[in-house]
């Protein structure tokens, strides 16, 4: 078994294209991938700290001469008759807000009341781009000033008014937890299979593509041992694709969140066993993922076949990942742990959520060990058939 596994060690790291395809290549292209998602989102959606807004305003009544004092606006003043040629220049991108007033506002806001005019309220008509970054950010902050006077004029009681009192009682660990354990078993699910899948048709099927299989067959090694050897060996180098596609992810996620997880959440609030856990599951999610693709890649006859079988399984493992995004949290119950993918994707989410239970946690790696003996002697019957191995 150890030379089958010393075998393994030597094809794959033998190949410095393998390696660094294999291993290197998919945490530095989702941290670059993620980090590029990132900037390019915040540049979109984000203007300049000293950005000063250009609001053109018809009508502008006594009541909101404040919008001239705001210092991030600079309010122009225009006629009814500049309303149209404004709008094509806010169209065109070339002006940002233009907020036209009815005549006689504040007289129509004081005479006007809900419960007995027959009249429709006073009408204050904002026109804006949406696609202009510029432009939107100046409807939200004129709306939040409107909204703020609408308030004022008939303040009975204030909602969470006081600046200095935290009312959201959720602390920075548990928005935290909540965030990854909803995207995370996900993308860990997708990046150990995305690994396993690269490498274990060419190990099995690659070999059996090329004649080479029939050698190792007729030398003295037990079935079971060269079973196993594979298994380990490729979920070895699985685990190392794996491993460096989750770390990739953990150092762009802040990026890719425009710094939102830098603020509101941050990683760092996970401790040692907390990976430690992880790595566990992990390590035992790609023993099963391996021995499930190992037995498919017997009974290929290539590699390109082999690939083609294990694509059923690649959807299955997706939408089981996205089960995470679903529910309550980790379920508590212990049979449901006996799945196989839904258990690690549960035990992932309780230990990113912080509810993991040690005994689930237990079931689902003794399952995923036991499971993963099971196919490697599977996978023995079928080097032992010549009619599967030699067609």
């Amino acid at each position: 078994m150890i030379t089958i596994m010393k075998k393994e060690f030597a094809r794959f790291f033998g190949d410095k294209r393998m390696v660094f395809s294999t291993v290197l290549l998919p945490g530095l292209m989702i941290y670059v991938l993620y980090s590029f998602m990132g900037s390019a989102i915040a540049d979109q959606f984000m203007t300049a700290a000293d950005h000063v807004y250009e609001i053109h305003t018809v009508n502008l009544p006594d009541s909101l001469a404040s919008l001239k004092s705001q210092q991030d606006l600079e309010v122009i003043e225009a006629d009814l008759a500049d309303v149209e040629p404004l709008k094509s220049q806010i169209e065109a991108q070339e002006t940002e807000l233009l907020v036209v007033f009815p005549e006689g506002f504040d007289e129509k806001v004081a005479a006007y009341d809900s419960l007995t005019s027959q009249e429709t309220a006073p009408l204050v008509e904002i026109y804006y781009n949406s696609v202009f970054t510029e432009s939107g950010t100046a409807y939200d902050t004129v709306c939040g000033i409107l909204e703020q006077y609408e308030t004022s004029m008939a303040n009975k009681f204030d909602v969470n008014a006081d600046a200095a009192k935290r009312y959201d009682m959720a602390t920075e660990r548990e928005m935290t937890g909540q965030f990854f354990s909803m995207l995370l078993p996900m993308l860990l699910m997708s990046f150990l299979f995305s690994a396993c899948l690269s490498i274990a048709p060419e190990s099995i099927a690659g070999e059996k593509e090329r004649g080479t299989i029939a050698t190792l067959l007729v030398t003295p090694v037990k079935r079971s041992e060269l079973a196993t050897g594979k298994i380990l060996s490729l979920s070895v180098i699985g685990l190392l694709g794996g491993v460096s596609s989750f770390i990739g992810t953990m150092l762009a996620i802040p990026k890719m969140l425009g710094g939102a997880a830098g603020g509101s959440m941050d990683a760092g609030v996970y401790g040692g066993m907390d990976y430690v856990m992880t790595l566990l599951v992990i390590l035992s999610t790609v023993l099963v993922i391996i021995g499930v693709i190992s037995i498919l890649s017997g009974f290929a006859k290539s590699v390109k076949e082999a690939g083609a079988l294990a694509t059923p399984l690649m959807i299955i493992v997706m939408v089981v990942g996205v089960m995470s995004m679903f529910g309550d949290g980790a379920p508590s119950a212990t049979y449901l742990y006996l799945i196989p993918f839904y258990n690690s994707v549960q035990c992932l989410n309780g230990i990113f959520s912080f509810s993991a239970l040690p005994v689930n946690l237990a079931v689902t790696i003794g399952c995923n060990i036991a499971y993963t003996m099971i196919m490697a002697a599977l996978l023995a019957k079928i080097f032992d058939s010549e009619k599967i191995m030699y067609i």
